[in-house]
């Protein structure tokens, strides 16, 4: 009679876990101790012996576990989430700004989760609030434009959410607020524009419901006139942060025989913009016309020429927006001295003494 083919033994370990995600029961269950224990081991607790560390850490290498942030939420009667709300047209300043958040909340054991808005939309605060409550937020980093709506900050107040803000100047309490100080960086730029002598000079400003397009237009205009140039109102064109409100703006300034030496733009998208209308125009960028934008995004390095950029860390906002939400509550004026950023203009290819 022929042999029973015999199957190989199955692990004892594969028999009592389904192949699925594991949870921090299987962990306990595989190490042979209490839940408990592995929650201690997942926040470095000095209660746990180094025997039991060791071997509670090795199951979890084992079988790669993750530990979910909302799950740890539940067990420990807090959220480990942390959200980013905005409402901005520029991707790249968005992504900047996220990776800032998670560099400050690396190795924290919380988690960043995103929320895009329509600040123009009447629900838009209804909406951060079902977001804030849903996901049981540890606490949220307010963007611009979102950052400078104070009943969005008061919602977040009344409900309890600890918050962060960024915005070009103070609107907060101190232990809250990342301030940029734009209007000193468009300054730095007039001062620029004006040492290299030109004098009919214009300027693309943001939104008018952004403070920031407000306060780089503020900084800007009076820095001119401190040195005696006047910027006319026929010199000063609205427009959306976005590349293709940049190339409107651009049209208007450009298309008359009247043409500036210079333009100043809000941000670099738009400053894109000037650049393709000035191609398609015939303008030479910087023997013609020179041009600032604002950022220093990774967009004005890749330009040609090279365009040059008032330095907004964007990154380093977004660190120090999500590190002060990682603070105790009775620590958060440690970080005050440090919730502040300085824009400067980086000088590049794209600007020189006027031709005439």
């Amino acid at each position: 009679m022929p042999r029973k083919k015999t199957e190989a033994p199955v692990p004892a370990q594969a028999r009592t876990v389904p192949d699925r995600a594991k949870t921090i029961n299987d962990i306990a269950r595989l190490a042979d101790v209490s839940k408990k224990t592995v929650s201690r081991v997942l926040n470095q607790s000095p209660l746990v012996h180094q025997e039991t560390r060791e071997r509670v850490e090795a199951v979890m290498r084992e079988f790669n576990y993750t530990p979910d942030p909302f799950a740890r939420g539940l067990a420990f009667r807090r959220s480990f989430l942390i959200g980013m709300v905005y409402d901005n047209p520029t991707a790249q300043y968005i992504v900047n700004m996220q990776y800032g958040a998670l560099d400050a909340i690396r190795d924290s054991g919380f988690e960043l989760v995103v929320h895009p808005c329509d600040s123009r939309s009447p629900g838009y605060i209804d909406g951060v609030r079902r977001f804030v409550q849903q996901q049981k937020l540890h606490g949220v980093m307010l963007v611009p434009r979102v950052s400078e709506d104070q009943a969005l900050a008061d919602m977040l107040a009344d409900i309890g959410c600890r918050y962060s803000r960024i915005a070009s100047v103070s609107l907060d309490e101190a232990s809250r607020m990342v301030i940029t100080h734009d209007r000193d960086g468009a300054a730095e730029a007039a001062d620029y524009l004006q040492s290299l002598g030109h004098r009919d000079i214009a300027l693309i400003t943001g939104p008018s419901s952004y403070r920031s397009a407000h306060e780089r237009t503020a900084g800007f205009v009076d820095a001119l006139a401190k040195r005696g140039i006047e910027l006319p109102s026929t010199r000063i064109v609205e427009a959306g942060y976005t590349f293709e409100s940049g190339v409107a703006a651009a049209e208007l300034l450009l298309s008359g025989s009247q043409r500036p030496s210079a333009i100043f733009t809000g941000n670099d998208e738009m400053a894109a913009g000037v650049y393709k209308v000035a191609l398609r125009s015939g303008i030479s960028i910087p023997q013609q016309l020179s041009v600032i934008g604002f950022d220093d995004s990774p967009l004005a390095s890749r330009l040609w020429p090279a365009l040059s950029s008032v330095r907004l860390p964007v990154r380093d906002m977004g660190r120090i927006a999500a590190s002060m939400l990682l603070q105790p509550e009775s620590g958060a004026a440690a970080v005050v001295a440090s919730a502040s950023v300085r824009p400067h203009l980086i000088v590049r290819d794209s600007c020189q003494p006027p031709a005439y």
